[in-house]
Protein backbone atom coordinates (compact mmCIF):
# COMPACT_ATOMS: atom_id res chain seq x y z
CA UNK A 1 0.00 0.00 0.00
CA UNK A 2 1.27 3.60 -0.68
CA UNK A 3 -0.08 7.13 -0.76
CA UNK A 4 -1.43 6.68 -4.33
CA UNK A 5 -3.32 4.04 -3.27
CA UNK A 6 -5.11 6.14 -0.46
CA UNK A 7 -5.34 9.00 -3.07
CA UNK A 8 -7.12 6.73 -5.36
CA UNK A 9 -9.21 5.20 -2.86
CA UNK A 10 -10.70 8.77 -2.11
CA UNK A 11 -11.01 10.32 -5.53
CA UNK A 12 -12.99 6.90 -6.51
CA UNK A 13 -15.53 7.69 -3.59
CA UNK A 14 -15.47 11.30 -4.44
CA UNK A 15 -14.09 12.01 -1.17
CA UNK A 16 -11.04 14.04 -2.00
CA UNK A 17 -12.07 17.67 -1.97
CA UNK A 18 -10.12 19.43 -5.21
CA UNK A 19 -9.54 22.16 -3.20
CA UNK A 20 -7.20 19.74 -0.71
CA UNK A 21 -6.04 17.10 -3.46
CA UNK A 22 -2.69 18.79 -4.36
CA UNK A 23 -2.26 19.40 -0.27
CA UNK A 24 -3.29 16.27 0.55
CA UNK A 25 -0.99 14.47 -1.97
CA UNK A 26 2.03 16.62 -0.18
CA UNK A 27 1.67 15.39 3.39
CA UNK A 28 2.24 11.88 3.81
CA UNK A 29 0.03 10.26 6.58
CA UNK A 30 2.58 7.12 7.37
CA UNK A 31 4.62 10.51 8.75
CA UNK A 32 1.97 10.64 11.46
CA UNK A 33 1.07 7.39 12.55
CA UNK A 34 3.32 6.06 15.41
CA UNK A 35 4.98 2.38 15.13
CA UNK A 36 2.52 0.91 17.74
CA UNK A 37 -0.87 2.01 17.48
CA UNK A 38 -4.29 0.32 17.73
CA UNK A 39 -6.66 -0.60 14.70
CA UNK A 40 -10.13 -1.70 14.70
CA UNK A 41 -10.79 -5.42 13.65
CA UNK A 42 -14.05 -6.50 12.12
CA UNK A 43 -16.34 -6.02 15.35
CA UNK A 44 -14.99 -2.49 15.77
CA UNK A 45 -12.44 -3.40 18.47
CA UNK A 46 -9.27 -2.12 18.82
CA UNK A 47 -6.10 -4.52 18.28
CA UNK A 48 -2.58 -3.90 18.93
CA UNK A 49 -0.56 -3.16 15.91
CA UNK A 50 2.98 -3.04 15.15
CA UNK A 51 4.80 -1.49 12.36
CA UNK A 52 7.88 -3.63 13.12
CA UNK A 53 6.14 -7.27 13.19
CA UNK A 54 3.71 -6.75 10.56
CA UNK A 55 4.86 -3.99 8.23
CA UNK A 56 2.57 -4.71 5.50
CA UNK A 57 -0.83 -4.61 7.82
CA UNK A 58 0.77 -1.59 9.40
CA UNK A 59 1.33 0.46 5.85
CA UNK A 60 -2.53 -1.05 5.05
CA UNK A 61 -3.90 0.65 7.93
CA UNK A 62 -2.05 3.61 7.55
CA UNK A 63 -3.19 3.98 3.59
CA UNK A 64 -6.61 3.15 4.26
CA UNK A 65 -9.84 5.56 4.76
CA UNK A 66 -9.98 4.35 8.33
CA UNK A 67 -9.34 5.98 11.95
CA UNK A 68 -6.58 4.25 13.67
CA UNK A 69 -5.90 4.40 17.62
CA UNK A 70 -3.27 6.46 18.56
CA UNK A 71 -3.71 6.35 22.42
CA UNK A 72 -6.11 4.18 24.88
CA UNK A 73 -7.39 6.10 28.15
CA UNK A 74 -5.15 9.03 28.07
CA UNK A 75 -2.04 6.84 27.88
CA UNK A 76 -2.82 4.46 30.47
CA UNK A 77 -3.42 1.71 29.26
CA UNK A 78 -0.03 1.09 27.12
CA UNK A 79 0.11 -1.16 23.94
CA UNK A 80 -0.22 -3.58 23.63
CA UNK A 81 -2.92 -4.29 26.08
CA UNK A 82 -6.29 -3.04 24.80
CA UNK A 83 -9.49 -1.59 26.16
CA UNK A 84 -12.59 0.12 24.31
CA UNK A 85 -11.50 3.69 25.42
CA UNK A 86 -10.07 5.27 22.72
CA UNK A 87 -8.94 8.73 23.64
CA UNK A 88 -7.02 9.41 20.50
CA UNK A 89 -6.81 8.52 17.30
CA UNK A 90 -5.75 9.62 13.81
CA UNK A 91 -8.40 10.64 12.13
CA UNK A 92 -9.99 9.16 9.04
CA UNK A 93 -8.90 10.76 6.02
CA UNK A 94 -11.93 11.26 4.26
CA UNK A 95 -13.15 13.40 7.50
CA UNK A 96 -10.32 14.88 7.96
CA UNK A 97 -10.79 16.18 4.09
CA UNK A 98 -14.23 17.22 4.42
CA UNK A 99 -13.73 19.45 7.61
CA UNK A 100 -10.98 20.87 5.98
CA UNK A 101 -12.97 21.48 2.33
CA UNK A 102 -15.87 23.04 5.36
CA UNK A 103 -13.65 25.61 5.98
CA UNK A 104 -13.47 27.23 2.50
CA UNK A 105 -17.32 26.65 1.49
CA UNK A 106 -18.18 30.09 2.92
CA UNK A 107 -15.61 32.25 0.81
CA UNK A 108 -11.80 31.27 0.07
CA UNK A 109 -9.56 31.77 2.84
CA UNK A 110 -7.79 35.05 1.91
CA UNK A 111 -4.22 35.70 2.13
CA UNK A 112 -3.36 35.96 5.79
CA UNK A 113 -5.84 34.33 7.47
CA UNK A 114 -4.97 32.48 10.79
CA UNK A 115 -5.98 29.44 11.54
CA UNK A 116 -6.52 27.89 14.95
CA UNK A 117 -6.67 23.77 15.44
CA UNK A 118 -8.14 22.30 18.67
CA UNK A 119 -6.76 19.12 18.94
CA UNK A 120 -3.31 18.52 17.85
CA UNK A 121 -3.31 14.68 17.80
CA UNK A 122 -0.96 13.26 15.91
CA UNK A 123 -0.08 16.34 13.71
CA UNK A 124 -1.57 15.72 10.53
CA UNK A 125 -4.12 17.60 10.40
CA UNK A 126 -1.91 20.29 11.41
CA UNK A 127 0.62 19.84 8.64
CA UNK A 128 -2.23 20.10 5.99
CA UNK A 129 -3.09 23.55 7.18
CA UNK A 130 0.27 24.76 7.43
CA UNK A 131 0.71 23.66 3.70
CA UNK A 132 -2.02 25.51 2.45
CA UNK A 133 -2.19 28.25 4.86
CA UNK A 134 1.58 28.66 5.66
CA UNK A 135 3.05 27.91 8.90
CA UNK A 136 3.32 31.04 10.21
CA UNK A 137 -0.70 31.69 9.98
CA UNK A 138 -1.66 28.02 11.82
CA UNK A 139 -1.48 27.12 15.67
CA UNK A 140 -2.75 24.16 17.06
CA UNK A 141 -3.71 23.21 20.86
CA UNK A 142 -3.64 19.67 22.51
CA UNK A 143 -3.84 19.08 26.03
CA UNK A 144 -2.23 16.09 26.39
CA UNK A 145 1.55 16.73 27.00
CA UNK A 146 2.73 13.70 25.74
CA UNK A 147 0.84 14.08 22.61
CA UNK A 148 1.95 17.23 22.17
CA UNK A 149 5.19 16.23 21.51
CA UNK A 150 5.13 13.73 19.78
CA UNK A 151 2.79 16.03 17.20
CA UNK A 152 5.95 18.21 17.09
CA UNK A 153 8.37 15.50 16.67
CA UNK A 154 6.32 14.11 13.59
CA UNK A 155 5.95 17.82 12.10
CA UNK A 156 9.43 18.78 12.28
CA UNK A 157 9.58 15.41 10.65
CA UNK A 158 7.82 16.42 7.91
CA UNK A 159 9.28 19.80 7.25
CA UNK A 160 6.66 21.75 8.94
CA UNK A 161 6.57 24.43 11.60
CA UNK A 162 3.27 25.82 12.57
CA UNK A 163 2.60 26.77 16.48
CA UNK A 164 2.42 23.95 19.03
CA UNK A 165 0.78 25.09 22.15
CA UNK A 166 0.52 22.06 25.13
CA UNK A 167 -3.07 23.65 26.81
CA UNK A 168 -6.81 23.15 27.54
CA UNK A 169 -8.26 23.70 24.10
CA UNK A 170 -11.64 24.94 25.80
CA UNK A 171 -10.07 28.31 26.76
CA UNK A 172 -9.09 29.04 23.00
CA UNK A 173 -5.67 30.21 22.27
CA UNK A 174 -5.58 34.20 22.89
CA UNK A 175 -1.62 34.28 21.98
CA UNK A 176 -1.88 34.13 18.90
CA UNK A 177 -5.64 35.57 18.31
CA UNK A 178 -7.58 36.91 16.80
CA UNK A 179 -8.59 33.94 13.80
CA UNK A 180 -10.23 33.97 10.85
CA UNK A 181 -11.32 30.52 11.66
CA UNK A 182 -11.07 27.85 14.14
CA UNK A 183 -11.61 24.37 13.42
CA UNK A 184 -11.59 21.86 16.50
CA UNK A 185 -11.07 17.81 15.87
CA UNK A 186 -13.18 17.17 19.38
CA UNK A 187 -16.59 17.29 19.77
CA UNK A 188 -18.34 19.51 22.20
CA UNK A 189 -21.24 18.82 24.13
CA UNK A 190 -24.65 20.92 23.16
CA UNK A 191 -24.85 23.92 25.62
CA UNK A 192 -21.07 24.06 25.96
CA UNK A 193 -19.26 25.54 23.08
CA UNK A 194 -16.45 27.57 24.48
CA UNK A 195 -17.69 30.87 23.73
CA UNK A 196 -13.97 31.80 23.81
CA UNK A 197 -13.83 30.45 20.33
CA UNK A 198 -15.91 33.18 19.50
CA UNK A 199 -14.10 36.06 21.35
CA UNK A 200 -11.06 35.10 19.71
CA UNK A 201 -12.57 34.91 16.03
CA UNK A 202 -12.71 37.91 13.78
CA UNK A 203 -16.34 38.77 12.62
CA UNK A 204 -16.81 37.17 9.46
CA UNK A 205 -14.91 33.94 10.79
CA UNK A 206 -16.05 30.42 10.86
CA UNK A 207 -16.13 28.37 13.73
CA UNK A 208 -16.11 24.35 12.81
CA UNK A 209 -16.78 21.67 15.21
CA UNK A 210 -18.47 17.95 15.70
CA UNK A 211 -21.16 18.87 18.13
CA UNK A 212 -23.95 16.44 20.01
CA UNK A 213 -25.17 15.33 22.71
CA UNK A 214 -24.27 12.50 25.87
CA UNK A 215 -27.08 10.67 23.55
CA UNK A 216 -25.86 10.96 20.25
CA UNK A 217 -22.55 12.35 18.96
CA UNK A 218 -22.43 12.87 15.44
CA UNK A 219 -23.10 16.48 14.06
CA UNK A 220 -21.37 18.57 12.47
CA UNK A 221 -21.92 22.42 12.95
CA UNK A 222 -20.40 25.46 11.33
CA UNK A 223 -20.83 29.05 12.51
CA UNK A 224 -20.07 32.08 11.55
CA UNK A 225 -19.11 34.48 14.01
CA UNK A 226 -21.18 38.47 14.04
CA UNK A 227 -19.56 41.93 15.06
CA UNK A 228 -21.96 41.93 17.58
CA UNK A 229 -20.07 39.06 19.64
CA UNK A 230 -22.51 36.29 18.95
CA UNK A 231 -22.45 33.43 16.27
CA UNK A 232 -24.41 31.18 14.47
CA UNK A 233 -24.79 28.59 11.97
CA UNK A 234 -26.19 25.47 11.14
CA UNK A 235 -25.36 21.21 11.16
CA UNK A 236 -23.69 21.13 7.77
CA UNK A 237 -23.00 17.30 8.09
CA UNK A 238 -21.97 14.39 9.89
CA UNK A 239 -18.70 14.24 12.13
CA UNK A 240 -18.30 11.55 15.26
CA UNK A 241 -15.38 12.63 17.30
CA UNK A 242 -13.87 12.32 21.00
CA UNK A 243 -15.10 14.53 23.00
CA UNK A 244 -13.09 17.62 24.61
CA UNK A 245 -11.46 15.86 28.15
CA UNK A 246 -13.51 18.38 30.31
CA UNK A 247 -16.69 17.37 28.53
CA UNK A 248 -16.74 13.57 28.44
CA UNK A 249 -19.94 11.46 29.37
CA UNK A 250 -19.45 9.15 32.15
CA UNK A 251 -17.66 5.87 30.83
CA UNK A 252 -17.90 2.01 31.46
CA UNK A 253 -21.36 2.08 33.05
CA UNK A 254 -22.79 0.30 29.95
CA UNK A 255 -22.29 -2.98 30.98
CA UNK A 256 -22.96 -2.75 34.26
CA UNK A 257 -26.57 -0.82 34.12
CA UNK A 258 -27.21 -3.14 30.93
CA UNK A 259 -26.88 -6.42 33.86
CA UNK A 260 -29.05 -4.24 36.62
CA UNK A 261 -31.90 -3.74 34.42
CA UNK A 262 -31.83 -7.69 32.87
CA UNK A 263 -32.10 -9.18 36.39
CA UNK A 264 -34.20 -6.61 38.04
CA UNK A 265 -37.17 -7.85 39.96
CA UNK A 266 -38.82 -4.39 39.54
CA UNK A 267 -38.00 -3.44 35.82
CA UNK A 268 -41.33 -2.13 33.87
CA UNK A 269 -41.89 -4.45 31.11
CA UNK A 270 -43.36 -3.37 27.70
CA UNK A 271 -43.67 -3.41 23.78
CA UNK A 272 -41.53 -0.74 21.63
CA UNK A 273 -44.36 1.56 20.30
CA UNK A 274 -42.06 2.72 17.25
CA UNK A 275 -39.44 1.20 15.63
CA UNK A 276 -36.34 1.14 17.49
CA UNK A 277 -34.04 1.67 14.34
CA UNK A 278 -35.76 5.25 14.40
CA UNK A 279 -34.87 6.26 17.77
CA UNK A 280 -31.31 5.12 18.05
CA UNK A 281 -29.83 6.01 14.62
CA UNK A 282 -29.73 8.59 12.02
CA UNK A 283 -31.96 11.64 12.27
CA UNK A 284 -34.31 10.32 14.53
CA UNK A 285 -31.45 9.48 17.17
CA UNK A 286 -30.12 13.35 16.69
CA UNK A 287 -33.40 14.41 17.82
CA UNK A 288 -34.14 12.67 20.82
CA UNK A 289 -30.72 13.45 21.74
CA UNK A 290 -31.91 16.94 21.91
CA UNK A 291 -34.65 16.16 24.30
CA UNK A 292 -32.69 13.55 26.15
CA UNK A 293 -28.71 15.09 25.98
CA UNK A 294 -27.88 13.82 29.54
CA UNK A 295 -29.10 10.58 28.45
CA UNK A 296 -26.08 7.36 27.29
CA UNK A 297 -27.38 5.45 24.01
CA UNK A 298 -25.73 1.89 22.89
CA UNK A 299 -26.02 -0.68 20.59
CA UNK A 300 -25.00 -3.91 21.01
CA UNK A 301 -24.87 -6.32 18.54
CA UNK A 302 -25.47 -10.14 18.98
CA UNK A 303 -25.86 -12.93 16.62
CA UNK A 304 -28.00 -13.59 13.38
CA UNK A 305 -29.15 -9.96 12.95
CA UNK A 306 -30.32 -9.30 16.71
CA UNK A 307 -28.97 -6.85 18.71
CA UNK A 308 -29.63 -5.15 21.85
CA UNK A 309 -30.71 -1.15 22.36
CA UNK A 310 -29.26 0.20 25.84
CA UNK A 311 -30.21 3.71 26.99
CA UNK A 312 -29.06 4.39 30.68
CA UNK A 313 -28.42 7.36 32.98
CA UNK A 314 -25.74 7.19 35.54
CA UNK A 315 -26.56 9.97 37.90
CA UNK A 316 -30.22 8.36 38.50
CA UNK A 317 -29.11 4.61 37.77
CA UNK A 318 -32.18 4.19 35.61
CA UNK A 319 -31.87 2.41 32.17
CA UNK A 320 -33.65 0.53 29.87
CA UNK A 321 -33.45 -2.30 27.49
CA UNK A 322 -34.95 -3.07 24.07
CA UNK A 323 -34.14 -6.41 22.61
CA UNK A 324 -34.13 -6.33 18.71
CA UNK A 325 -34.55 -9.46 16.02
CA UNK A 326 -35.18 -10.14 12.55
CA UNK A 327 -38.43 -11.64 14.00
CA UNK A 328 -39.64 -8.93 16.02
CA UNK A 329 -38.93 -6.68 13.41
CA UNK A 330 -41.22 -7.99 10.70
CA UNK A 331 -43.37 -8.49 13.23
CA UNK A 332 -43.60 -4.63 14.69
CA UNK A 333 -42.70 -6.28 18.22
CA UNK A 334 -39.92 -5.73 20.76
CA UNK A 335 -39.61 -6.30 24.03
CA UNK A 336 -38.68 -3.61 26.18
CA UNK A 337 -37.59 -3.44 29.90
CA UNK A 338 -36.94 -0.30 31.84
CA UNK A 339 -35.17 0.06 35.47
CA UNK A 340 -34.96 3.16 37.72
CA UNK A 341 -36.84 6.09 38.84
CA UNK A 342 -36.61 7.53 35.14
CA UNK A 343 -38.59 4.93 31.78
CA UNK A 344 -35.94 6.49 29.67
CA UNK A 345 -37.74 3.94 26.85
CA UNK A 346 -40.93 6.16 27.43
CA UNK A 347 -39.18 9.46 27.09
CA UNK A 348 -37.05 8.61 24.01
CA UNK A 349 -40.57 7.48 22.29
CA UNK A 350 -41.69 10.95 23.56
CA UNK A 351 -38.85 12.57 22.04
CA UNK A 352 -39.45 10.49 18.83
CA UNK A 353 -43.19 11.58 18.61
CA UNK A 354 -41.74 15.11 18.39
CA UNK A 355 -39.40 14.33 15.49
CA UNK A 356 -42.36 12.65 13.82
CA UNK A 357 -45.25 15.57 14.13
CA UNK A 358 -42.21 17.88 12.43
CA UNK A 359 -42.15 15.74 9.62
CA UNK A 360 -38.92 13.95 10.36
CA UNK A 361 -36.45 17.03 9.64
CA UNK A 362 -33.31 16.00 8.77
CA UNK A 363 -29.94 17.36 11.17
CA UNK A 364 -29.12 19.93 8.06
CA UNK A 365 -32.15 22.04 9.18
CA UNK A 366 -31.03 22.58 12.68
CA UNK A 367 -28.66 25.31 13.82
CA UNK A 368 -27.27 27.00 16.89
CA UNK A 369 -26.62 30.43 17.76
CA UNK A 370 -24.13 31.82 20.49
CA UNK A 371 -24.15 34.48 22.51
CA UNK A 372 -22.52 35.87 25.29
CA UNK A 373 -25.13 34.20 28.03
CA UNK A 374 -26.48 31.43 26.09
CA UNK A 375 -26.79 28.72 23.52
CA UNK A 376 -29.72 28.08 21.48
CA UNK A 377 -30.36 24.92 18.79
CA UNK A 378 -33.26 26.08 16.17
CA UNK A 379 -34.94 24.35 13.92
CA UNK A 380 -35.02 26.46 9.93
CA UNK A 381 -34.89 29.73 11.29
CA UNK A 382 -32.85 31.02 14.41
CA UNK A 383 -36.29 32.28 15.65
CA UNK A 384 -38.05 28.79 15.96
CA UNK A 385 -35.93 27.71 19.15
CA UNK A 386 -35.68 23.88 19.73
CA UNK A 387 -33.24 23.44 22.87
CA UNK A 388 -32.23 26.95 25.13
CA UNK A 389 -28.72 26.04 27.35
Amino acid sequence: MSPEDLTATLSAAGALPERWAAVFRKVDRAGFVPARVWFDDEHGRPQPLDREGEPDRWRAAVYSDEPIVTQLDDGATAWPATSNAATSSASQPSMVLSMLDALLDEGHVQHGHKVLEIGTGTGYNAALLAHRFGEDLVTSVEVDPVLTEHARANLKAAGYAPTVVCADGTFGWPGTAPYDRIISTAAVIAGCLPYAWVEQTRPGGLILTPWGTAYHNGALVRLCVRGDGTATGKVIGNAAFMRLRGQRTPFGHAARLGDLVDASPTAVESTAGVPPSEVVTGDGAFSVGLHLPDVQCGIFPEADGRYEVLLYHVATESAATVQVTPPDSAEGHHPVRQHGPRKLWSEAENAHRWWVERDKPARSRFGLTITPTEQRLWLDEPSTTVSQW
